[in-house]
């Protein structure tokens, strides 16, 4: 009976699962958190977290330890003739060695490569933006698509009722049955467009879903929102949207990141010009031993530990490396820092321009759509008066059923048209004021 009771429990999880309905926000947050391609990004800014710790690092001394032991069998040369050398021995020491000057290559190495942390965090932000505009589109057109299918609803409706119509008229004579034929199929094309329709919203609901990159799509839905047929204005102006965006989009900033980035490249390979002091100190001992002639150690020498007392040493030093000549490659890879600090240059002016068409085309889709939005009403308006004269017409046996028809089918193309203008339009506006740092809401 537990087990029945946990099975029972578990399936109305999933019921309410499977009701959840997502809002912008949500499918925005989702999807920034768990999209692969943003993901791979935080790795690389790890790795050069991790690039920059040990940059830092090379400021320390560098300190090792080493030991060694060594046995060694056969004659050794004295004089005119050789004794046997059979030997043992052992040494060991512990140096350390650190950069004193180097023409700051180590701080401007440190400045390079926190320029391209810089660059990899603003990486991350613009992938997150991306794909929080490509949820926000497909949102909105599933929107529309739910718009689209009351509309069709709406439709089905009217077309059931001049079928019912229809029909009684048939029946009782009043009618031939050509009208009931043509209502019949009238109420079956609308009944299709509204699968159509039905099928759009679950097409467009995929869409996001594979944007979510969810396992599961089936019981997938997102928030019902009430758009407005009033539009709402713009907030601000192109050329004051363009000033924002050149000052706080990541892409532009990353581009920014990476010409300093590709300077501070040039003053690192510069140092390679100039002379490199290092200084070292250490200690070390030794152990040495004569073999008896049965390869055993010597008693009658030193003990280990005496000799290493007795050899104990100590040393520091300054190392001094002047560069001379080395076949031209500083000066080669100076000019190749040059490059890649124009390289750097025109990818700032590419973002840039992007960002410029970008904001551009949102404002001219804008208007171009607000127009549209305007006649588009005129024309649903225009529809809806001569779909009523037209059935009014048609009860009153003044005309046909397929100048009905005609004028419903004409209304429904308005009201989609509306539904299509006020959407676009809307998209345009979310991306133009998401330009300039307000975030996507509904």
């Amino acid at each position: 009976m537990k087990k029945v009771w946990i099975i029972v429990f578990g399936l109305s999880c999933l019921g309410l699962s499977a009701q959840k309905k997502w809002s912008l926000r949500e499918c925005v947050d989702y999807a920034v958190e768990h999209n692969l391609q943003v993901i791979q990004n935080q790795y690389s800014k790890q790795i050069q977290d991790s690039n920059l710790k040990m940059a830092k690092k090379e400021y320390l001394p560098s300190v090792s330890a080493n030991m060694g032991n060594n046995v060694s069998f056969g004659q050794a040369s004295l004089g005119t003739g050789s004794i046997r050398n059979d030997r043992f021995s052992n040494n060991a020491g512990l140096g350390a060695d650190i950069l004193i000057y180097n023409n700051g290559r180590l701080e401007k190495n440190v400045r390079k490569i926190q320029f391209d942390v810089e660059a990899s965090q603003y990486d991350i932000e613009t992938i997150k933006n991306d794909i929080s505009l490509q949820i926000a589109q497909q949102y909105l057109t599933v929107l529309l698509n739910k718009e689209i299918v009351k509309i069709s609803q709406s439709a089905v409706a009217n077309a059931q009722k001049q079928y019912d119509r229809a029909k009684i008229t048939t029946q009782v004579g009043t009618t031939a049955q050509t009208i009931l034929a043509e209502a019949e199929a009238a109420l079956a094309r609308e009944k299709q467009n509204l699968k159509t329709a039905d099928i759009n919203v679950g097409r467009a609901l995929f869409a996001i879903v594979q944007l979510l990159q969810l396992t599961e799509y089936k019981g997938f839905d997102v928030e019902d929102v009430n758009v407005s047929d009033t539009l709402p204005s713009q907030l601000k102006s192109v050329e004051e949207v363009l000033t924002t965006a050149y000052e706080t989009r990541p892409e532009i900033k990353a581009a920014e990141s990476r010409i300093k980035s590709a300077e501070a490249q040039t003053e690192v390979s510069r140092t390679a010009f100039w002379p490199t002091l290092t200084a070292n100190a250490g200690v070390s001992s030794f152990y040495n031993n004569l073999l008896n002639n049965n390869g055993t150690i010597n008693a009658n020498q030193l003990s280990f530990f005496q000799q290493y007392k007795d050899n104990f040493g100590q040393n520091v030093g300054l190392s001094l490396n002047i560069p001379i000549f080395n076949k031209g490659i500083t000066k080669l890879q100076v000019e190749q820092s040059k490059i890649n600090q124009s390289v750097a240059k025109n990818t700032l002016e590419q973002q840039k321009q992007n960002v410029r068409q970008s904001v551009q085309k949102a404002q001219f889709d804008a208007d171009a759509n607000y127009e549209t939005f305007l006649s588009a009403m005129e024309t649903e308006k225009s529809t809806k008066l001569a779909l009523e004269f037209a059935d009014k017409s048609y009860t009153a046996g003044r005309t046909t059923i397929y100048e009905v028809n005609v004028a419903r089918n004409n209304y429904a193309n308005a009201q989609g048209s509306v539904a299509q203008a006020k959407y676009n339009y809307l998209f345009s506006l979310k991306l133009l004021n998401f330009y300039s740092g307000i975030p996507l809401t509904l």
